[in-house]
């Protein structure tokens, strides 16, 4: 069945940010004396917005998170954003080589997702089509941030393929009906097993073959 859209996660898949997130949320919360490790970012809070890290937080800690913490935590992030983001390696060569509609679907905030595409040089390439998670009423695991995409870029659920790096981002694609690639060539996963049942790839110049093999074309 063919491919008419690809959605794209930013963190993680296009922009190697998820590490850096991490390392800022961990050092912002030690200040607070609240203890968390790598390994708790990746199996509590990748792929899910941060209303929903915080409420996290709170369950877990059984504390809130002072006024502020959320801007203060985004302003520090941009900031190491602007000296230490990098794209992933080699998504500009699969980007500059796909004619089909993308689009860029995203639990990030709006100001977020839309420095990380300038810093990368990328706002051009996905123009307006770029869908956030303030957009819906649930985020992932939910479908509905997947299925708002491919009603605004017209594509049925069924023809649209969602390239995620996180457990939730693969669960709401299936949710949505569509068929998804695990990205795992990120930094914060180097060195860990695939999502089970997950079609999983570490390097893009294994994206375009894998894309024909999803569509039953000889890769």
């Amino acid at each position: 069945m063919r491919i008419d859209l690809i959605i794209f996660d930013c963190d993680g898949v296009i922009a190697d940010s998820e590490i850096l997130s991490a390392e800022v949320l961990i050092d912002q919360l030690a200040q607070l004396g609240i203890v968390i490790t790598l390994d708790d970012v990746r199996r509590d809070f990748l792929g899910r917005s941060f209303p929903t890290v915080a409420a996290s937080i709170r369950d877990r800690f059984a504390r809130a998170l002072p006024e502020g913490f959320e801007a203060t935590y985004r302003a520090r992030l941009l900031e190491r954003f602007a000296v230490d983001l990098t794209p992933t390696p080699r998504i500009g060569e699969v980007l500059t080589a796909l004619t089909r509609p993308v689009c860029v679907a995203t639990s990030s905030s709006a100001p977020r997702v839309a420095r990380t595409l300038q810093l990368l040089g990328l706002t051009e390439r996905f123009g307006p089509h770029v869908f956030t998670a303030s957009q819906v009423a649930r985020g992932k695991p939910a479908p509905d941030l997947f299925l708002l995409a491919a009603d605004r870029m017209g594509c049925d659920p069924a023809h649209a393929l969602v390239i995620e790096d996180s457990v939730p981002g693969l669960q709401a694609a299936r949710a949505a009906g569509m068929r998804a690639l695990h990205y795992a060539g990120g930094a914060h996963l180097a060195g860990q097993p695939a999502p089970d049942g997950a079609r999983s790839f570490a390097d893009w110049r294994d994206f375009l073959g894998l894309l024909a093999s999803v569509e039953g074309a000889p890769a």
